[in-house]
Formats: C-alpha cells, sequence, structure tokens
C-alpha cells in the first residue's frame, strides 16, 4: 500500500496491469478485482488464491499483500463528568460555542439519519471544504443528509456477501443506512446536537449530546453485523480522506490474537496515509482485557483509547426473604415487585443429572434442572471466563427462571442489560451473605426491583475490566494505549428498531440506548479532539492530540490514583496518560509535535527496510544509521515507554 501523494486518483487500469501478470484474461480480472484505492495511497483488494497472491508479494512496486481479514465491532452524562472538574463555566460551556466546520468522518456500520441527535437545526451552512456525497440506497434517499450529517457512503465487495453468509445483505449493506446501531451510537458520541430529556427507557435521563454538538458528520458504512472486511475499511479511509473530513473515528479493530504486523494491517496503512495527509485517526484499543499485550490499533501514528467508567451506576435492588437488602448492578426493567417473594436457590442445588457441582453453579448451558428451576430466582457464580452473563441469563431463562443472580469476584464496572428480565449482579461479599441466608433457612426467598439510577457514583473514572490492556504485543517502547475516556454505560442514539430484540419494555422503540466498550470511548476522543481544533483552528491535530495527552488525569473524582476493577492501582500500560480533559487541554503548556518523519523513523527502528518504508511513503526518507528497536523510544512522542530499560540509559530532556 503505496502513498500517492503526487498522483491523480480515480483510474485502476494500473492495478489491473499488475492482476494480468497473475490471471490470463481481462474480463477475469475485473472480476476478481474487488476494490481501488487511489486518492491518499495506492492499493486494491482482489479476490486471489494463495499463490497468486505469493506471487504477487514479490513484485517490487509491492509493498505488502495481506488476507482479508473480517475485523470487530469493537451520551447524558459522561461529557459532563469530563468538563466538570475543569470548566468555571460549567459543564455547558463547551458545546454553547458558534458553529463550526469541523466534518468527523465515522467508519462503522452506518447512521440512522431520523435520530434527533442529527437535526441540523442552528447548524449553518455545509462548508464549501467538504467534496464528499451522499449516496442513495434502500431506504436511504438524499434528503436523508443534511446541513449536520452531510455526507453518507456504504460498500459492497462482490461476492462478499455470500461468502460470510450473510442472511441479508441487500439490507445490511445496500445502504449507508444502521441495522445494528453501533455506526448511530459512535456518531451522536462524537458529534451529536443537544437532545434534551433523552433517556434509556427511564434511565440516565438528561440531554444527550456529542463532544462538539455543531461538529459536520460523514458516515462510511463499512460493517455489518458480522464484522469488517479490512480491504472495506481501507477503502471508506481513502474516500474519507478524499472527501475533506478533518478526523476519523474508527471503534473497530482485529482480535489481539492476530495481530501480526503494522504493514499487514488495514488500519495501520489507512491510518498512515491519513496522517500523512494530515486527517489524524482516533481508534478504539479492544475490548480483550483485563489481560496484558491484548492492546489493539497500536501503531504509533493511531490515537488509541482505552475504556474506563464514568460517576453513574445502575443498580437493582434485591430483598431476601429475611428483610435484607442488597444492591447488584444491572440495567433490569424487573417486573418483579416487594408485593411477593420467589423460591430462591443456588445453582449446584438445581443441577441437572450427572452434572459436576462446579458446572451448575456457574449455570453452563445443560447443567440445571428446568423442572428444579422453574419459578425460582437462581444464583450463578462467575468462576468460568468463558460463560458470559448473556448466556447465564439464557440458562435460567430458557429454564423458566424468575430471575438470576450473578456473584461476581471482581467487581464489575459494566451493568449488563437484561431488559425486562429480572437480574441483579453483586460481588463476593454481597454473595457470601446471600448464600449463607440459603443455607439458614428451609424455605429462601428472594425478589429483583427494577434498576435505578445512581449519580456522583465513587471511585470515578475506573480502568474497565474488558479494556484491552498494554504493552503493545508488536513492540514496548510505545505506550499504548494513548489515553483513557468513558466507555462504560455510555447513553447515545441508537437504531430504534433493534430495541424490540433485547426485550425492553414499553411500546414505543428508545431513541437511546446505553452501551459499553472502547468503542464508545473512542468516540469521546474524537469528540475532544473536534472541540479542541473548533477553538484553536491553526493548531495540528499532532498539537491537539499531545495537549490531550499531557493534560490527562491520573486521579478519581476522590482525589486518589486511577483504580482497575480489582481496587489495585491502574499503570500506564492500562490508562496509557490517564483520563482525558478535554478544557484543560485547551492550555496544556508544553506541547510534542510528532511528525510524519518520527513515524517513518518508528519503522525504521523497528526493523522495516528502507526501500520498502519509502515504497508506502512515497518519499525519499533516508533511516537513520544503527536503526534499532530500542530507539524506538527517541522519537517525538508525548510519551515514552522503555520495553527493555538498561543500566546504562541516560536521563531524557526536552529539547526547546
Amino acid at each position: 500500500m503505496g502513498s500517492s501523494l503526487n498522483d491523480g486518483g480515480g483510474d485502476d487500469s494500473s492495478h489491473l496491469q499488475l492482476l494480468s501478470s497473475l490471471i490470463p484474461s481481462e474480463e477475469s480480472e475485473r472480476k476478481f478485482l474487488l476494490n481501488s484505492y487511489d486518492h491518499a495511497f495506492k492499493g486494491f483488494s482482489a479476490m486471489l488464491t494463495e499463490n497468486e497472491a505469493s506471487v504477487l508479494s514479490g513484485y517490487d512496486e509491492v509493498v505488502s499483500v495481506f488476507p482479508d481479514l473480517v475485523l470487530k465491532l469493537h451520551t447524558t452524562r459522561s461529557w459532563d463528568f469530563l468538563e466538570a472538574a475543569d470548566s468555571k463555566f460549567g459543564s455547558r460551556f463547551p458545546y454553547e460555542r458558534s458553529s463550526s466546520d469541523v466534518i468527523i468522518g465515522i467508519i462503522d456500520t452506518g447512521i440512522w439519519p431520523e435520530s434527533p441527535s442529527f437535526d441540523d437545526h442552528h447548524i449553518s451552512k455545509i462548508p464549501s471544504k467538504w467534496k464528499g456525497v451522499c449516496m442513495e440506497g434502500s431506504d436511504f434517499k438524499k434528503s436523508n443528509c443534511n446541513r449536520k450529517l452531510i455526507g453518507a457512503r456504504f460498500y459492497s465487495n462482490r461476492d462478499i456477501s455470500k461468502k460470510r453468509n450473510e442472511t441479508s445483505p441487500t439490507q445490511s449493506r445496500g445502504s449507508p443506512r444502521d441495522f445494528v446501531g453501533h455506526g448511530t451510537h459512535t456518531a451522536s458520541t462524537a458529534g451529536g446536537v443537544p437532545v434534551a430529556n433523552a433517556s434509556y427507557y427511564g434511565l440516565a435521563r438528561g440531554t444527550a449530546r456529542g463532544g462538539l454538538p455543531s461538529a459536520r458528520i460523514a458516515s462510511y458504512k463499512a460493517c455489518t453485523l458480522d464484522g469488517c472486511a479490512g480491504s472495506i475499511i481501507l477503502k471508506a479511509i481513502d474516500d474519507a480522506i478524499k472527501d475533506g473530513v478533518d478526523i476519523i473515528s474508527i471503534s473497530i479493530g482485529v482480535s489481539s490474537i492476530f495481530q501480526s504486523d503494522f504493514l499487514n494491517d488495514p488500519i495501520a496503512i489507512g491510518a498512515f496515509h491519513a496522517e500523512q495527509m494530515g486527517v489524524p485517526v482516533v481508534c478504539s484499543g479492544g475490548n480483550d482485557g483485563p489481560d496484558p499485550y491484548t492492546i489493539v490499533n497500536s501503531a504509533p501514528w493511531i490515537f488509541t483509547v482505552a475504556a474506563s467508567s464514568i460517576d453513574r451506576d445502575f443498580q437493582s435492588t434485591l430483598v431476601l426473604g429475611n428483610n435484607e437488602s442488597y444492591k447488584g448492578s444491572a440495567i433490569s426493567f424487573s417486573p418483579l415487585t416487594l408485593g411477593k417473594r420467589y423460591p430462591l436457590a443456588f445453582g449446584e442445588e438445581v443441577a441437572a443429572n450427572f452434572t459436576p457441582a462446579s458446572d451448575a453453579r456457574n449455570c453452563i448451558p445443560g447443567s440445571l434442572d428446568p423442572k428444579k428451576v422453574a419459578g425460582k430466582i437462581i444464583v450463578c457464580t462467575n468462576d468460568e471466563p468463558n460463560v458470559s452473563r448473556r448466556i447465564k441469563k439464557l440458562v435460567v431463562e430458557d429454564a423458566k427462571a424468575e430471575g438470576v443472580i450473578i456473584i461476581d469476584g471482581e467487581r464489575e464496572t459494566t451493568p449488563f442489560d437484561s431488559g425486562t428480565y429480572p437480574f441483579a449482579e453483586v460481588g463476593q461479599t454481597v454473595g457470601f451473605k446471600i448464600l449463607r441466608y440459603i443455607h439458614s433457612t428451609r424455605n429462601p426467598t428472594a425478589t429483583i426491583l427494577p434498576s435505578s439510577e445512581i449519580r456522583n457514583f465513587r471511585p470515578a473514572p475506573v480502568v474497565a475490566s474488558f479494556s484491552s490492556r498494554g504493552p503493545g504485543a508488536l513492540t514496548e517502547n510505545i505506550l499504548k494505549p494513548d489515553i483513557m475516556a468513558p466507555g462504560v454505560a455510555i447513553l447515545a442514539a441508537v437504531v430504534p428498531k433493534i430495541e424490540s430484540f433485547y426485550g425492553a419494555p414499553g411500546n414505543k422503540s428508545s431513541l437511546f440506548s446505553i452501551k459499553s466498550g472502547t468503542s464508545m470511548a473512542c468516540p469521546h476522543v474524537t469528540g475532544a479532539m473536534a472541540f479542541i481544533k473548533s477553538v484553536h483552528p491553526h493548531w495540528s491535530f499532532s498539537i491537539i492530540k499531545s495537549a490531550l495527552t499531557t493534560t490527562a488525569s491520573v486521579s478519581n473524582n476522590m482525589g486518589k490514583t486511577l483504580k482497575n476493577t480489582s481496587d489495585s492501582s491502574a499503570n500506564p500500560h492500562q490508562v496509557g496518560a490517564g483520563e482525558i480533559r478535554p478544557i484543560k487541554a485547551l492550555d496544556p503548556g508544553l506541547a510534542f509535535d510528532t511528525t510524519i518523519n518520527d513515524h517513518l523513523s518508528f519503522l525504521c527502528y523497528y526493523g522495516y527496510k528502507q526501500e520498502r518504508i519509502r515504497s508506502m511513503s512515497n518519499t525519499n526518507f533516508t533511516c537513520p544509521k544503527h536503526s534499532t528497536e530500542e530507539l524506538i523510544s527517541n522519537i517525538n512522542y508525548p510519551t515514552i515507554s522503555i520495553g527493555r530499560l538498561s543500566q546504562h540509559e541516560g536521563p531524557r530532556k526536552v529539547n526547546e
């Protein structure tokens, strides 16, 4: 994937010429050519055999050839929480500024244009720098775009839908419209306009808004519920740069176990060329935590985001037959009341025949006897990490249980949305008290009440248990993640129709939903960068990234060091520089201007050959002499990470 800084775009003849050396006839070439990239970088995707790909990789003009992996999809109060400590004007200061021409490109599952978060009332005319389009498709017209949602594209590779066995490829891919909800949620988090009285069926009620409500949104639908083809993500990045976006937000990534190489990663390659064109790329760090070496999107030219909680929690109250009551984490619209108690049983007491007690305790599929479970509230443990809370809930629900209580050894920061099914998740201390009660009486009973919102929750922020951790598996000499932002229980716009699948209450689908993931953290950073750019339009995005990094907080709302869910102190491989503080970043003092030459030096130090770097970047860059991986720590990056610290390392200083 070489740069096309000096090349014209729009002609795939050179790509067909390359393919013609592998495939005899031009007709066949056109069948096998899927996408051409010719705006920010030169390249293409094609259907090739392993042997053909191997031959192609040996050509001098080819930088890299890699499989088209399927990547994974990795707010009312969150912005108030981020701004409260620093704004002298109150939390409404940032979004009451004048209209902005900052354009945010969201590469995701598309967009639901009817959401009130994308209303263009009070938004000025579309900036002249915008060169993009509003593509029409099934159930999507040009009129669905406006002065807020200024562009929308979708992509469809030939035979890809059939190859991946998608059940409804026409509906899913044949339109910019979002049928998943992920893209709508991330777009509104980054740049949605203020929507008063937003809530998820009454929970998290308040004014929902993005980081820069006056920003323009351009949506690039590169994903479906089945995932995201790397070749399509590359095409979306290429188009976004051509269209004139200012920032690209990508809440997508390869699984941490499939990381291979910076120049074989479609997001890393696309992001490098975007950075080369002055367009920063913000990415989620992945949801494979809490294990180390799970961070993805770890190239130094990507702004990589970890996820944290905010000062809000959602809790169900569970009341035992002895009238003792406890709080459990949940988003549950339970229909149960205080007026009736239900038999309470531990999973191992209602085990199916010939089932190990440990399986029944964990409510593993097939481990419970439906006849013993029906009509009871079941208590499950969470000792088996491969059986999710959703699976446990489905197991007991299918067995006709009245509800479920899960005992988790680690305080879970992410409340589980169980819809109308009674649910509560408690820690070991409360779990022990519940089990002691069960074993102390012949007929234990309980009820689980609907969830309520707890504000000003402490401590916050806490590193989300799911948030992927560093060090980076590819190199430990760059600190990843870069930064942390809210990604737990974030309220934002959603596709209304999908709410019916979750058993949510009410006859009318909610316009907003509560979701968690580094996918939700990523657009918070995107929105923060857009906000700073609107205040300081002459700042480069490198300076803006530096400002957010050097002003990040490592303390929680109790004035103590940031913590994990295990209550241990968080380290930089978990939080990066810390939690973003967008208002403080407006006046950072010191700034580190990381340039493309720093990134090219990184590639040299990492071990890539000079000719490959020149071909990829379309430059005459010369690698520094005696390049070694240890020298990566020397590039002008706003943080320092040294994989193997030598006793001979000298002091580091800032050159003015």
